[in-house]
């Protein structure tokens, strides 16, 4: 066998290596993606049995409401993008912590059993969805390296992959909580 032609083999493996490397890593992030999609699906379908449950007592925060409700319908159209699925669960996460802090100030509503439950399946899935964006971001981290570094940036580069959008805390998830302000409320 020829020096070149052995050359050639080995350039051969190495790119087929490096493709088969970059499609693992991207179908690896669209397969989490899809199991966080099951868990926000989990969660949406349980927002009109909160906003039910809740809406009679909680009068005064019924733009809260509003704004879940409305959430849940952009979130549930059709042909939305992943990066817009990742706003709207910031978006509806932050929504749902107000109704949970504001049903603290409601006694009644706190005692209620269908209202416990729901927090109880809530919080289950969030959980769930917590772990699904670990996940996610360690997938979209190796796919994003992946893209990014040589060799494989080339040939991503002309596969036209391009970087993916990660699962971030929004910023007032990231404050400390205002324990004094909670208590007094």
């Amino acid at each position: 066998m020829s020096t070149p032609l052995i050359i050639a083999i080995v350039i051969g493996i190495i790119l087929v290596l490096m493709y088969n490397s970059l499609v693992s890593k991207k179908n690896q992030v669209e397969n989490i993606f899809a199991s966080i999609d099951t868990q926000l699906k989990k969660r949406y379908d349980l927002i009109p049995n909160l906003v039910a449950s809740v809406g009679k007592y909680m009068e005064h925060e019924k733009s809260i409401l509003q704004e879940v409700t409305k959430l849940r319908a952009e979130a549930n159209k059709p042909n939305i993008s992943d990066e817009e699925k990742i706003h709207l669960d910031a978006k509806v996460t932050s929504a749902l912590g107000s109704i949970m802090v504001a049903v603290e100030n409601y006694p009644e509503l706190k005692a209620n059993e269908n209202v416990m439950h729901l927090q109880r399946s809530l919080n289950e899935v969030e959980e769930q969805i917590s772990a699904a964006r670990r996940a996610y971001n360690q997938a979209v981290t190796d796919y994003n390296n992946a893209i990014e570094m040589i060799p494989t940036n080339f040939m991503a580069s002309a596969m036209s992959y391009t970087r993916k959008e990660v699962f971030e805390i929004p910023d007032t998830q990231r404050q400390n909580v205002n324990v004094k302000e909670l208590f007094n409320s």
